[in-house]
């Protein structure tokens, strides 16, 4: 099979559209989102949703949703773009990753997350009538671009929602998110969000201290 360039079917949508369709971007963190609105904003009106129950506490939670209004207001976008209301529901991750704790960052428990936060901003767009939907998690060189397009179309069939391919993390993608989150001084965390990956995080940290 034909290994797709989803950046390039991204590109080619962006080239034939006449006006602005709504888009619902599923935003994980500010950092991810702030290469993703600059370059998305000019072609959409976008409803922004930080549905992430993965991410623990909920201190943490909320540390990184303000972080993200503090960008939408500061950053200077060429569309609109609306953060949804999004209260923090973390027992649907609980839920789903039991048993799967010991998953390594990037296996089973990671692709049911894709799953659990693509399925709802499916969900959204279809609430809220939205031409489109994607995610900004393909910015981050850690998370799997050709897994995140495939959820991401097998839900948008489900839900009658036409998902945007995307992998943000091309064309310097992530290289430019590095630099805004520098330009506007964000909160940039050393882990993905849930418990199992703070510790996964703790345990490299405390490997590489002993080996040094």
């Amino acid at each position: 099979m034909e290994k797709r360039n989803y950046h390039r079917e991204l590109l080619k949508i962006l080239d034939g559209l006449s006006e602005k369709p709504k888009l619902l971007l599923h935003a994980c963190c500010a950092p991810c989102s702030s290469h993703v609105l600059e370059f998305l904003s000019p072609y959409f009106s976008i409803y922004l949703l930080y549905y992430n129950p993965n991410i623990s506490p909920a201190e943490e939670y909320e540390k990184r949703r303000e972080e993200l209004r503090r960008l939408i207001r500061e950053m200077p976008l060429k569309g609109e773009a609306t953060l949804l209301p999004c209260d923090y529901r973390g027992e649907d991750f609980s839920k789903l990753s039991r048993g799967l704790e010991n998953e390594p960052e990037g296996g089973a428990r990671c692709l049911k997350c894709y799953r659990l936060r693509l399925e709802e901003a499916a969900r959204e767009a279809k609430r809220l009538s939205c031409d489109y939907f994607t995610t900004t998690l393909s910015i981050s060189p850690l998370k799997n671009a050709r897994a995140l397009n495939e959820i991401g179309e097998e839900v948008g069939k489900k839900w009658g929602v036409a998902h945007l391919p995307a992998d943000f993390k091309k064309q310097d993608g992530y290289k430019r998110s590095i630099e805004l989150s520098r330009e506007y001084g964000l909160y940039r965390q050393d882990y993905c969000g849930c418990i199992c990956s703070k510790e996964e995080s703790k345990r490299r940290k405390e490997e590489k201290k002993d080996a040094s």
